[in-house]
C-alpha cells in the first residue's frame, strides 16, 4: 500500500477513521527526510493494515503548527484516533518495524484508562 498525503482537509478524518495511522512529517529540503522515505514506503508495503501517511510541513504549515512539530522528520503513531507515539528523527527499518508491532499490540482499553486517570489527576 502506498503512502497517503495528509492535508488540512483530510488529516482528522484519516486519523480518526482508521485503526492505526503512522504519520511522517517531512519537507522536500530535508536530507534525513529523504533518506527515511524508502523505509517508510517499505513499511507501508509490509503492513497494508496500517495507514502510512505523510505531511509535507512546507505545504501544510497549519498541521505542522497544530502538531507542534519542531524538528523533521517527526513520526507520530495514532491508534483509534489517540496519539500513542511522537518522536523526532528518522527511524532505521528495524526500529520502525518494532514501533508498528508495539502499536498493534497496545491494549487500547488500558491506554484510555491511563488517559482518564491522568486527566482526573490534573483536575
Amino acid at each position: 500500500m502506498a503512502t497517503q498525503a495528509l492535508t488540512q482537509q483530510n488529516f482528522d478524518e484519516v486519523v480518526t477513521s482508521n485503526d492505526i495511522v503512522l504519520v511522517d512529517f517531512w519537507a522536500d529540503w530535508c536530507g534525513p527526510c529523504k533518506q527515511f522515505a524508502p523505509t517508510f514506503e517499505s513499511s507501508s508495503e509490509q503492513h497494508p493494515d496500517v495507514v502510512h501517511a505523510k505531511v509535507d510541513t512546507e505545504a501544510e504549515q497549519s498541521i505542522a503548527a497544530a502538531a507542534n512539530i519542531r524538528s523533521i522528520p517527526t513520526i507520530m503513531a495514532f491508534r483509534e484516533g489517540i496519539l500513542v507515539y511522537n518522536q523526532a528523527g528518522a527511524l532505521p527499518p528495524a526500529a520502525l518495524e518494532d514501533l508498528v508491532s508495539q502499536v498493534k499490540a497496545l491494549d487500547m482499553d488500558d491506554v484510555r484508562k491511563q488517559i482518564d486517570e491522568a486527566s482526573n489527576a490534573q483536575s
